[in-house]
């Protein structure tokens, strides 16, 4: 009895067991097409994330110069926030959209 990967969860599995314990999926047959699955959902997910930190990123730039002036106050420090984490996820989230697509599937 050996551990392997569920096609689907990439969780540890027995190489005995029929079904998946984490996800349910049935792990004998066809593994490619729930592989395959996975692989989008998990690319659909990624691609979400990048475009809420995107939206945030975009927020903060809106938010600094609403108005025309500069922001000031609580507004400068709402904007530099979502700026910066906007910006920062966004940053990782693309870095792993990345290495996601260069594991084949």
């Amino acid at each position: 009895m050996a551990l392997i990967e569920c096609p689907s969860c990439q969780k540890r599995i027995s190489s005995k067991a029929k079904e998946c314990q984490h996800c349910k999926v049935k792990v004998d047959g066809d593994n490619q097409s729930a592989r395959v699955i996975s692989h989008i959902q998990q690319s659909n997910k990624l691609m979400t994330h990048s475009f809420v930190f995107l939206t945030l990123f975009i927020a903060g730039v809106v938010i600094w110069f609403w108005g025309g002036e500069p922001a000031t106050g609580m507004t400068s420090y709402i904007a530099v926030g979502c700026f910066v984490f906007g910006f920062v996820g966004y940053t990782i989230t693309r870095a792993r959209i990345v290495l996601h697509k260069r594991k084949s599937v």
